[in-house]
């Protein structure tokens, strides 16, 4: 089965960070592609490996053809056969610092895997093609977090990324919110936008004001 998110550019954008099956809907319903599920502890947006994952199973089940995320972080084996096992997530995102080799091994049993590199300068680019997924994160690098900091990046460097890279489809994030993701959207051209800070009322919790603006000027560009 074909998921809009994945086959199709520009994608309606993902919401990362969804910690509860009301927000889920509300982000859902207000034209989100894909959701995010943020299994990381020491994030505010983190859901516990022992949590029970049925919600998450619900909503593949309910709405099929939205993009299910598990965005991990120099995740251990026990983490990664917790999340195989739910068989509700689509692809898996590795946001931390996994190698190629890792990536590709345990990426290639999920459907799709993406790959988040922290990007400060063209030099964290250079190791992009040793990552054999289509699918790219583009997230500001900050010391010390791996994502979810609110901080944007260079949006020319990404620019001439996405132009120079025809074959990858590239979702950008870092620092994204209603009222500049136009003007990112217009500069990088990307696959789709993810975001997480930028449309919450408290970490963990969206606003589902802010995710309806976000997505209706994303995708109105």
């Amino acid at each position: 089965m074909q998921i809009p998110f994945f086959d199709h550019t520009p994608a309606a954008p993902k919401i990362c960070g969804i910690t509860s099956y009301e927000d889920a809907l509300r982000t859902i319903e207000s034209g989100a592609g894909a959701l995010g599920f943020n299994f990381y502890p020491p994030s505010p947006r983190s859901i516990p490996e022992e949590a029970d994952l049925s919600w998450i199973a619900k909503l593949k089940k309910d709405y099929p053809d939205i993009a299910l995320v598990a965005v991990v972080v120099n995740p251990d084996e026990s983490l990664l056969a917790r999340l195989r096992e739910a068989i509700c997530f689509d692809a898996i995102q590795f946001h931390g610092d996994e190698t190629p080799e890792f990536c590709a091994t345990e990426g290639e049993k999920f459907a799709h895997w993406i790959k988040a590199l922290r990007v400060r300068a063209e030099s964290d680019l250079s190791r992009v093609t040793d990552y054999m997924t289509p699918f790219l994160l583009l997230d500001a690098a900050v010391p010390g977090a791996y994502g979810g900091s609110g901080h944007t990046i260079d949006w020319n460097l990404a620019s001439g990324f996405v132009a120079s890279h025809t074959e990858r489809r590239v979702i950008l994030a870092g620092g994204l919110n209603p009222g500049n993701v136009a003007e990112a959207v217009a500069t990088v051209r990307p696959h789709a936008v993810d975001v997480a800070s930028g449309v919450e009322s408290t970490p963990g919790e969206k606003d589902s004001v802010l995710v309806r603006e976000l997505i209706a000027a994303a995708m109105a560009v």
